[in-house]
């Protein structure tokens, strides 16, 4: 598995020591899904928060703030953007967003979620399903779509195609 899934890894394990399931979002986690690889940029890791998201400044908008960023601190990683909660180390970017906006956001409820271990660690991922409509939410943004470069059109594209192939070969 790559090296952005394998420091995921070791990051989920140190959040599940705080009482943290993260859920692996973006590329990373779609590669993991489809065994495809999708030029994964950086890691997006959602953990609990406030469900209202940008609306709350973004210093409390994620609960347990100050201790993931300890743990980031402690890998070696420099919070470089407060209001992405982003982090950098090494060319590598780790961004937090919050779970808790999914439901609302693309309809992907809290007890839908697939957990998942990996040696030590304990995390969430979504299934090909809930992939699909997380890209077609953020594909009506228009600041994602435009930083993107519609890459996400791909995706949705790709997913359409493996979950309409999927139920023909249930119900021919």
């Amino acid at each position: 598995m790559n090296q952005k899934f394998s420091q995921f890894i070791e990051i989920a394990r140190k959040l599940n020591g705080i009482g943290i399931t993260p859920l692996l979002m973006g590329s990373v986690g779609l590669e993991v899904v489809t065994g495809r690889s999708w030029d994964a940029q950086d890691l997006d890791i959602h953990v609990p928060g406030d469900k209202r998201g940008w609306e709350v400044p973004a210093e409390t908008s994620i609960h347990n703030w100050s201790e993931i960023v300890e743990i980031m601190n402690s890998m070696g990683y420099a919070l470089i953007d407060l209001h992405e909660h982003e982090f950098s180390k090494g060319g590598l970017s780790v961004e937090f967003g919050i779970i808790d906006t999914l439901p609302e956001f693309a309809g992907v409820r809290m007890e839908e979620l697939e957990i998942h271990r990996k040696g030590e660690a304990t995390y969430y991922l979504l299934n090909q399903e809930q992939y699909l409509r997380v890209y077609e939410a953020s594909s009506k943004d228009s600041y994602r779509a435009d930083q993107n470069n519609h890459k996400d059109l791909e995706k949705i594209e790709y997913l359409k195609h493996e979950l309409n192939h999927h139920t023909e070969n249930i119900n021919p």
